[in-house]
């Protein structure tokens, strides 16, 4: 059979009506053709914050170039113009046949351009010519889309040809979202100046929040004021007033861009760049005769349809959010998230993990943390058609854990990050949910906020066990300390009473340490004393533990002892100090004094009285010790 080809689809803002227009024209292709399609599309400009668009953005570097045969760039969705560069600069390397949308100025790719100086420029002239406006404002895109500029360039030259001024005043800059609408409408209304007769908008999503917030403060359209968008989505021809708009053929141009990259891929003659034409549509909100719906029932049920969908996505995802918030584990969450996938009504959901998300918390992320993602990942849950399993280790590289082998698939490949840092990303294969749904991106968010909140509880139990270390575990020996030796003595005491057990105590003084640290340095006495601390703890076995008590002294405690345990315990300790002094070969040697006892415990005993009577024996082995040279000194 032969290999499917593979094409990369790099976007942003996949929810939006452009962009899903586009891509029902190439996912009509792929289908059509054997050609499977890797969507790799940012959420980004949603939230306020460059720290999460940072992290959106990340989702462009796990793009392999080497894994596709073509791209698919609609670098005229992408906001940042510093993002934009770098993909243009990567598919530019590539080496590979890349299309693009209405982008004259990058001629070694491939180009579809639809009309958009032509129809906007008939709207321009329709309400000046038809409606009378002479004084009118425009919303536009950003400058640094194309798009944008040819159409503000065609807005300020029908009004020139028309003999009015372009009024600077007048023009307002946008990022094509509703946001830059309700702000130029709010910044004409502050300003106490009169209300233009009409406001041309650049796109729908603009247009319409323009009109709301027009209507919020009592201002009517058509008859106090004139708006016109461009792109005729679903809401702008249901609203009322229906939207004055421009009509492009979205998925006829992602078909095109399909053909154009598949004739390219293929060797054959293609053209560099293919025209298709918009169509002004004038409607209610310009004044002009009310359109009516062509088919109410149509309308009516894919209206009842959003609605319904939307409140299943609503409860699915409120679902999820308040199961995954009560998850200690990254198994937990996965688990919660498998249990739900079928709700998506996708085939395949994979969530892919880079290996080092879990690491420790750091107030100033680290760089290898935001840029890029790690060169192995794992794939904790993989969620195909009911049937759940999990890839412990890929390589980003791959992209996919578990490719697919046949052709006509659609994979959309999302982010999963907490502000810039980057965690890792979901792959949604074969379903509309990533670009039909209005909860997705909240998904996502979603996703990201619970692992996040996962690896801080991991990483804080983990800060906890090691302050609980350092408060028992004494810095220098690295054994107990007095809190440690307290902690599990009062245990093994309190068994060995319950339970009608003897106990051993063991208290150890080492002999001559302010000699070492007088002659040879308190470095020589440190050296000393983690030497007495490894050899004490090297002879206690499983029923006893030891600790440093304080300064020079050390303490074992046994359970379940016998008499005999003490002269054997003795033993091993000498022979281990031997071997210890012959292996240091210091100038010095180490040597300690030991008080033992093992006893049963009666109701008036305490472990406090056992070792001051340990002490008191360890003390009066100190007395009758002549040979060592310490005590000479003494």
């Amino acid at each position: 059979m032969k290999r499917p080809t593979e094409l990369a689809l790099i976007m942003a803002g996949i929810d939006e009506e452009y962009q899903c227009g586009v891509t029902d024209g190439i996912i009509d292709f792929a289908k059509k053709n054997n050609t499977n399609i890797s969507c790799f599309s940012a959420f980004c400009g949603v939230v306020s914050g460059r720290g999460f668009d940072v992290g959106e953005n990340n989702i462009y570097s796990l793009i392999n170039f080497k894994m596709f045969d073509g791209v698919i760039l609609m670098i005229n969705t992408i906001p940042d113009v510093e993002i934009k560069q770098k993909l243009i600069a990567v598919t530019k390397a590539s080496m590979l046949p890349v299309v693009v949308f209405e982008c004259d100025d990058q001629p070694q790719f491939l180009n579809i351009a639809i009309d958009n100086k032509n129809s906007i420029s008939e709207i321009v002239r329709h309400i000046v010519e038809k409606h009378g406006a002479r004084d009118i404002a425009y919303i536009s895109g950003p400058k640094s889309n194309p798009e944008a500029l040819l159409r503000l360039t065609a807005f300020c030259d029908v009004l020139s040809a028309s003999g009015i001024r372009p009024d600077e005043k007048n023009i307002f800059i946008g990022d094509f979202r509703p946001v830059s609408g309700r702000d130029a409408v709010q910044t004409m209304l502050s300003d106490g100046r009169k209300l233009p007769d009409a406001i041309v908008c650049a796109n729908d999503a603009m247009a319409l929040a323009a009109i709301k917030e027009l209507e919020d403060n009592g201002i009517s359209v058509p008859k106090d004021v004139i708006v016109t968008g461009f792109d005729n989505i679903y809401n702008a021809r249901h609203l009322y007033p229906a939207l004055t708009t421009v009509d492009r053929p979205l998925a006829e141009a992602g078909y095109a861009a399909c053909e154009m990259l598949i004739k390219a891929i293929n060797g054959e003659k293609w053209e560099k760049t293919r025209h298709l034409e918009a169509t002004p549509i004038f409607s209610e909100s310009c004044g002009c005769v009310d359109r009516e719906l062509s088919d109410i029932k149509t309308y009516r049920k894919k209206t009842y349809d959003i609605i319904d969908n939307s409140r299943s996505n609503v409860r699915l995802l409120n679902s999820l959010t308040s199961e995954m918030a009560e998850a200690d584990t990254a198994e937990e969450c996965m688990r919660i998230i498998g249990e739900m996938a079928g709700e998506l009504e996708c085939e395949k959901i994979c969530i892919c993990l880079c290996d080092d998300w879990i690491s420790s918390y750091s107030v100033k992320t680290e760089n290898s943390l935001v840029h890029g993602y790690t060169p192995k990942m794992s794939a904790p849950l993989i969620w195909n058609k009911g049937e759940i399993s999990e890839v412990k280790c890929f390589r980003s590289s791959n992209m996919d854990p578990r490719p697919y082998e046949t052709g006509g698939n659609i994979s959309h490949y999302l982010p999963l990050h907490f502000r810039e840092r980057c965690l890792g990303y979901v792959i949604i294969s074969n379903g509309d949910f990533p670009r039909k749904s209005l909860v997705c991106h909240s998904l996502m968010m979603s996703i990201s906020e619970a692992l996040e909140n996962i690896r801080k509880l991991l990483n804080l139990n983990n800060v906890i066990e090691e302050l609980d270390r350092m408060y028992v575990i004494d810095p220098l020996c690295n054994i107990y300390n007095r809190n440690g030796f307290i902690r599990e003595a009062d245990t093994m005491f309190n068994e060995c009473r319950m339970l009608g057990q003897k106990i051993l105590i063991c208290f150890v003084d080492m002999d001559g340490l302010k000699y070492i640290n007088d002659n040879y340095g308190h470095s020589e006495g440190d050296i000393a004393l983690r030497t007495l601390a490894s050899v004490l703890k090297d002879s206690c076995d499983d029923s006893m533990v030891c600790a440093r008590f304080g300064g020079d002294e050390f303490i074992i405690v046994g359970k379940n002892a016998e008499e005999e345990d003490v002269p054997n315990l003795e033993k091993s300790l000498g022979k281990r100090i031997k071997h210890a002094n012959e292996l240091l070969a210091k100038p010095y040697g180490i040597e300690c004094s030991i008080g033992s006892l093992v006893t049963r415990i009666s109701d008036d005993m305490t472990l406090f009285k056992l070792i001051t009577k340990a002490d008191e024996i360890m003390y009066e082995q100190k007395k009758r010790k002549r040979n060592s040279k310490y005590l000479r000194r003494y």
